[in-house]
């Protein structure tokens, strides 16, 4: 029985000898693992890239397509009846204003003109037998050796003739007016089409009257169409298209591309905005007139016009990658001179290539976040940086 309780007891004390040995390399295994661990790091303050808010003169313009046409577009008729005699140019070349261009058969304006000079000479001989007439019977009826019938028909006689001399001189003028037109001259200076008859053709009010046009296009006309939106925002400037204003230090231009799509050297400038909206487009007409001493703008041409709409002094600009917009609006991160960032919410104006125009809530000088925002929330302390706005200005050079 002595030996069973030994062994008993030898058991329980074995049991609690291994608990203990287990329970010591438990803790041991706790230590090592907890020991072993990588520490985790101190949270740290995020580093931001900032760059300091400045003002510039920022031009803003808009883009439409408009059509050239000529300054002058001018039809040469033929403003008598008759055949086509003769051409005087060579088409598609330049002709001088007053130059003659076509002749038509003058043979019977000609014949016009010589009968009403034949009849004028004649009236006017008439109108002198009736003048020396009235000349001798007035001394007559003075000594009572005339009647004043007759004195009356004397009178009536010559002013009879002197009338005719007017109507003859009056027919001479048309005959001769007449025979001035069968020489179709230009009207203006410019380039001459192809003539639209040939020689031969009847022509005139009876037949072909239109015998080719002529074209100035030293100076060009642009045709454009902007939106009434446009407009509103123009007005809200205080510009007024199409008008001089002596209180802008500049005026609304244009400049245009060329078919290659690349740029036209000289500028236009905007002198007529239609007053009134078309109501099916909801658009309104605007022309440019540009130069043109090369001749390089053919008229009929489509072309890419970029219209100076307004120019922004001392504006308030800052990158787009600042801006970030949520439903209230948009704001941008601040960093204040200890730091600490602050969320604040502005007021966008136009987009100017990759800038944007801010029109309340910054003011010049103050540094904001263009970099690493999307981790702030407000009141958070960064660390400013410029390295990277730096290097881009260094790759820019």
């Amino acid at each position: 029985m002595k030996k069973f309780v030994e062994s008993i007891a030898k058991m329980e004390f074995n049991r609690k000898k291994i608990l203990t040995v287990s329970i010591g390399i438990i803790v041991i295994g706790i230590v090592y693992y907890v020991l072993s661990r990588p520490r985790k790091a101190a949270v740290s303050e995020p580093t931001v890239v900032i760059e300091t808010v400045t003002t510039d003169d920022v031009e803003i313009y808009g883009e439409y397509v408009g059509r050239i046409r000529a300054q002058q577009f001018v039809e040469v008729r033929a403003r008598v009846e008759g055949y086509l005699e003769k051409m005087l140019f060579d088409e598609g070349t330049y002709v001088k204003k007053g130059q003659p261009l076509f002749i038509i058969d003058p043979k019977q304006y000609q014949a016009r003109a010589n009968k009403a000079k034949a009849q004028l000479n004649k009236n006017k001989a008439l109108a002198l037998k009736a003048e020396r007439d009235l000349e001798r019977i007035r001394p007559l009826y003075q000594q009572n050796a005339a009647s004043q019938l007759d004195l009356d028909n004397a009178i009536a006689s010559y002013e009879s003739a002197k009338a005719e001399v007017e109507m003859s001189e009056a027919d001479l003028t048309q005959a001769e007016t007449a025979l001035g037109y069968t020489t179709v001259s230009s009207p203006i200076s410019g380039y001459i089409s192809e003539r639209n008859v040939d020689i031969g053709t009847l022509v005139g009010p009876g037949g072909q009257s239109l015998l080719a046009t002529v074209v100035k296009s030293d100076t060009v006309r642009v045709d454009f169409s902007m939106t009434g939106l446009d407009y509103l925002k123009s007005k809200a400037r205080n510009v007024n298209l199409g008008q001089k204003d002596t209180t802008r230090t500049w005026e609304p231009y244009i400049t245009i591309t060329l078919p290659d799509n690349s740029p036209y050297p000289q500028r236009g400038i905007v002198d007529f905005a239609d007053p009134q909206v078309d109501p099916q487009t909801g658009t309104f007409s605007v022309r440019a007139e540009m130069p043109n001493p090369e001749h390089i703008l053919l008229p009929g041409q489509f072309t890419k016009v970029r219209l100076l709409l307004d120019v922004r002094e001392a504006a308030v600009v800052v990158p787009n990658k600042a801006i970030a917009i949520e439903k209230g609006g948009a704001y941008i991160f601040v960093v204040r001179a200890d730091s600490i960032v602050e969320r604040r919410m502005v007021e966008l104006g136009p987009e100017v290539g990759n800038n944007v125009i801010i029109e309340r809530g910054l003011v010049p000088h103050e540094n904001i976040v263009v970099e690493g925002f999307h981790k702030l929330t407000h009141g958070d302390k960064v660390i400013p940086s410029t390295y990277r706005a730096e290097q881009e200005d260094h790759s820019k050079n």
